[in-house]
């Protein structure tokens, strides 16, 4: 059986506090959590990172495994610490649903197992699959949840407060978590910025013994938007010109996120399609706010009457050296 190295996995040293477990915990999961990496391991590094954390941030289990340890560098074999009753279900974090949403059918999601390592030395248990600690252990602040909240850019862009749902694990006293439905009042900064994570302190899990609630962690992803599109703090949107607008110049007026505002923009004359204009600053707002991008997109008129055939008859008479194809004869 494979003796995983629980301190390698959350990158902290052997000495590290109870406080240096939780932050190394807490910035792994915001990275691997699969509601919001999209990397193809990001399921099995969030698994190892919830299963060093639980082995390491209860004193009793990190004496536990780090006696295992010293005991298989010296060639023994390990044995679950004393004291330990395995038959009553022990809450956890990283079981039950981690995204926070309701899987499909209602139920809830399947409660991925441990390493095998990890339930033997601490036991499985029920269907939340690890061990409580004895109520004369002391106290155990409660784990912190993470969640992905999707929001407008309107949202960003002026600032908002908005409800959201979501299922997460509660236990009484006595027994197994269940998942309800809890809804949160969440204030929403101006100006943040998709990835980032906004906290919600002391609406995580509730602690035991007197000891204070996790917290709650929400994701920010953007809803797709029909006109715009959001990369970092700058904000881009595809802006319709004539052809003469493009070959001539011209001032038109262009949206922002902000409905009730419109700037006049200047289009060079000469641009061609695809060309970007910036609005400097007129991205989402932020110490160094964004910037506003205006793609051109040259539209050209349909030729339905015959005043409109022979216009464009005239056009291209107009350029008889006007060869639109020659990139191709390259």
């Amino acid at each position: 059986m494979a003796l995983p190295d629980y301190y390698a996995t959350l990158g902290i040293q052997r000495t590290a506090t109870q406080a240096e477990v939780k932050r190394a915990y807490r910035k792994l999961a915001r990275k691997y959590h699969p509601d919001v990496s999209k990397a193809p391991d990001a399921e099995a590094r969030f698994k190892e990172v919830a299963e060093a954390h639980e082995a390491l941030i209860d004193a009793e289990r990190r004496a536990a495994y780090d006696a295992a340890v010293q005991r298989h560098a010296n060639g023994q074999d390990f044995e679950p610490p004393p004291g330990w009753d395995h038959s009553q279900p022990y809450r956890s974090a990283a079981r039950g649903s981690r995204s926070g949403r309701q899987p499909e059918g209602g139920s809830q999601e399947e409660a991925p197992d441990f390493s095998d390592f990890f339930e033997s030395l601490f036991g499985r248990g029920g269907p939340q699959g690890m061990p409580r600690r004895s109520a004369d252990s002391g106290p155990m602040p409660g784990r912190d949840q993470h969640a992905k909240l999707d929001i407008g850019l309107e949202d960003s862009y002026l600032g908002a407060k908005r409800m959201f749902s979501i299922r997460m694990p509660t236990a009484d006293a006595a027994g197994p978590a269940t998942l309800q439905n809890r809804q949160f009042e969440v204030g929403i900064p101006k100006g943040v910025r998709e990835g980032q994570h906004l906290r919600l302190a002391g609406l995580g899990d509730a602690g035991q013994g007197g000891a204070p609630a996790g917290d709650l962690y929400l994701a920010v992803g953007f809803l797709p938007h029909p006109l715009f599109r959001v990369s970092g703090g700058d904000i881009s949107f595809e802006l319709p010109v004539a052809p003469w607008e493009a070959a001539l110049g011209a001032s038109v007026e262009v949206p922002t996120p902000d409905h009730s505002v419109s700037v006049l923009l200047k289009v060079p004359p000469g641009s061609p399609q695809g060309r970007k204009l910036r609005l400097k600053g007129r991205g989402l707002p932020g110490k160094v706010p964004g910037d506003l991008y205006a793609v051109l997109r040259i539209v050209l008129p349909m030729a339905v009457s015959e005043a409109d055939q022979e216009a464009y008859s005239a056009l291209a008479r107009a350029f008889p050296s006007f060869q639109p194809r020659a990139a191709l004869e390259a």
